[in-house]
């Protein structure tokens, strides 16, 4: 029979403990154990261990599994016999490791990744209506790209990389950190297992050299200030051969529009009316955005309402629908009367004390 505790019970968590929880249990025993942190120290480096098989057998569903079932003998039964040493738990756990002790472990290490190439922004400014009805710009990015002449290898052309001789080829060192036997970057290849003895002499080995590139950049009718466009691939080039090229962001901005105001895909404009036409009502033409419209005034317009023209606003990003058309009115009240004008508005409100001349009453009451 065998004599070794219970992994949940080392780890500290329930029987029904998901996989961050487990995480978050084994790390806080590594790190409590860890040998650098308790130097010739059994006690420690044994718990160390006794952690380290716990989570390598629960956070494996497989293995988790059996272990549920039929304790440390089923997992006996199938061959389990847990890390057989430090460089093993490393091996195992070189994510964890690495997250809160600074290095990495073998070919999952960050100093083997292949690296993608940076991201670029480019702010770009268009005027009201280019946003309201879409357009298409022609924009020249500055970008690290991969060299033409030795194709993004760094190596003059008709030469090949040659292999590392001071990590053999694999990218890496293994060097001690206490009873660790780590996997770091090779300083010298910087982690790619080669070097390069016949550099390219247009980007001296590097593999990339500075552009200036020339982009097109179909901007969608609807786009707002804000609105951040992804055109993939346009970014600068990998410093790696094998690597992807990163992404351009076209982020907008709108140029205000000397008429009209945007709110989200409704269009709000401010017409002036006399209180004439307030009051008696009238046709009058409307700027729209693909050009005019007749619009009829009612009688008894108030300062301050508000009329629709439906679907003619801006298009949705999301749905293609368009919003609408706010008018509002702005009664314009006469700041200069000749004596006649004046003769005639006094005349009228003597003779008319019906709701019309309420209503006028009212009218220059609000403004």
């Amino acid at each position: 029979m065998t004599d070794k505790r219970d992994y949940y019970e080392i780890l500290g968590v329930a029987r029904d403990a998901g996989k961050p929880e487990l995480k978050k249990a084994y790390r806080k025993q590594a790190i409590k154990y860890h040998p650098d942190k308790n130097p010739d120290n059994k006690v420690a480096e044994d718990k160390f261990k006794e952690a380290s098989e716990a989570y390598e057998v629960l956070s494996n569903d497989n293995k988790r599994q059996i272990y549920d079932q039929f304790g440390h003998q089923g997992l006996e039964g199938s061959g389990h016999s847990g890390p057989s040493g430090f460089e093993d738990i490393f091996s195992s756990f070189g994510d964890i490791f690495e997250d809160f002790f600074g290095f990495g472990g073998g070919q999952g290490g960050r100093g083997n990744r292949v690296q993608r190439g940076s991201d670029l922004r480019y702010n770009m400014s268009i005027d009201f209506m280019e946003a309201a009805f879409g357009t298409e710009k022609t924009i020249s990015i500055p970008k690290m790209d991969n060299c033409k002449e030795c194709e993004g290898s760094g190596c003059k052309p008709g030469t090949h990389p040659e292999t590392c001789s001071h990590c053999q080829g694999t990218g890496q060192f293994i060097q001690s950190q206490g009873f660790f036997k780590v996997k770091t970057s090779c300083p010298y290849c910087r982690g790619r297992g080669t070097m390069i003895s016949n550099p390219c002499a247009k980007c001296r080995g590097a593999g990339r050299i500075e552009i200036t590139r020339k982009v097109q950049v179909k901007i969608p009718a609807g786009v707002d200030v804000g609105s951040k466009l992804r055109l993939t691939g346009e970014g600068e080039a990998s410093p790696s051969p094998e690597g992807s090229p990163g992404d351009l962001y076209v982020v907008i901005n709108v140029n205000p529009h000397k008429f009209f105001q945007r709110d989200n895909t409704d269009i709000i404009c401010a017409i002036d009316i006399s209180f004439i036409q307030a009051a008696l009502g009238d046709d009058i033409t409307i700027p729209t955005l693909v050009g005019e419209e007749q619009f009829k005034i009612p009688k008894g317009t108030q300062y301050g309402d508000s009329f629709k023209l439906r679907g003619e606003g801006i298009a949705s990003l999301r749905t293609g629908r368009r919003g609408d058309q706010i008018i509002k009115v702005i009664i314009k009240t006469p700041t200069k009367l000749n004596q006649k004008q004046k003769d005639l508005l006094k005349e009228f409100d003597r003779l008319d004390s019906n709701k019309i001349s309420n209503k006028l009453k009212n009218l220059f009451k609000n403004l």
